[in-house]
């Protein structure tokens, strides 16, 4: 067994040599850039990092498809990240990392596709059975920035002022309103509790005491029917944890897909000395 203090340098200072283990982050109603600017590099210290941009708004694949009269749905959004994965990945297993909407799509793909998912964290998700409370259609079709903010954040002020910015030059924007608002009524009421059951790999579902968009207590109910399920709520957050608690949850992550035997509630010192493997070359 290595020392921690050996430990602590391979994680202060990790070795460049060598496959990273796969990690694909699956965003919600935000877009990829917007979910996981704070935590993205980070994570590429330790993982090779893929984000599959399966929601763009003003992209072709999605229009064209709204252009057929054909619904922007998970069973959608879940053959596009397996398209993703087996054509342009090709390492599985996989660790998913899904926030919001994106927990629907990573439940359904570990649930299809358990051979291809080693372990799974949901950050707020949504789809546990719950009424979900969509604020941030308002701040849309209102072109209300701040009202998007203020449904999100527990303290709004953590949401940089960039995102602001970008998503005011959207409100204007007619073709990324349609994506957004038939993205949202084609996954809305899709649930994944009764798959959850389904889900063989470990799981750490984290929500948000003070999230107004998903249901903490239905999501604490929800985690008790994973079969390897383990669950955290954090408090003085919202419903974007990886933003509003970055430092907290790029380490508890590490930590999760890491540890031999990980748990919801680490010690620092286990969050700061867990380390991934790296995985041996291809030839």
């Amino acid at each position: 067994m290595g020392s921690p203090l050996r430990g602590l340098l391979e994680r202060l200072r990790p070795r460049q040599y060598g496959r990273r283990p796969p990690l694909v982050l699956i965003n919600g109603l935000a877009e990829q850039a917007e979910t996981w600017y704070r935590n993205r590099r980070f994570w590429s210290r330790y993982f090779e990092v893929h984000m599959p941009n399966i929601i763009a708004y003003e992209g072709e694949a999605l229009h064209r498809r709204i252009a057929a009269r054909e619904p922007i749905d998970v069973d959608y959004l879940v053959g596009q990240l397996y398209l993703y994965l087996d054509q342009f990945v090709q390492t599985p297993p996989y660790h998913l990392v899904a926030s919001s909407l994106g927990g629907k799509v990573a439940v359904e793909f570990a649930a299809r596709y358990p051979e291809l998912v080693n372990r799974m964290v949901l950050l707020c998700p949504s789809g546990m059975g719950d009424k979900e409370q969509l604020p941030i259609i308002e701040g849309v079709v209102g072109r209300d920035a701040q009202a998007m903010v203020r449904s999100v954040f527990y303290r709004p002020r953590l949401a940089d002022k960039d995102i602001l910015r970008y998503y005011k030059s959207k409100f204007g924007n007619r073709r990324w309103k349609t994506g957004f608002l038939k993205t949202v009524r084609g996954t809305l009421e899709h649930t994944v509790r009764q798959r959850l059951r389904e889900v063989r790999c470990p799981c750490l579902l984290v929500t948000a005491a003070e999230d107004k968009i998903c249901c903490p207590k239905t999501a604490e109910e929800a985690a008790r029917e994973l079969p390897q399920g383990h669950f955290l709520k954090l408090r003085k957050c919202g419903h974007a944890p990886q933003i509003e608690k970055a430092s907290t949850i790029n380490h508890l992550v590490v930590y999760f897909l890491s540890a031999p035997r990980p748990k919801a509630r680490p010690s620092w010192p286990e969050m700061m000395l867990a380390r991934p493997p790296r995985l041996p070359p291809t030839l």
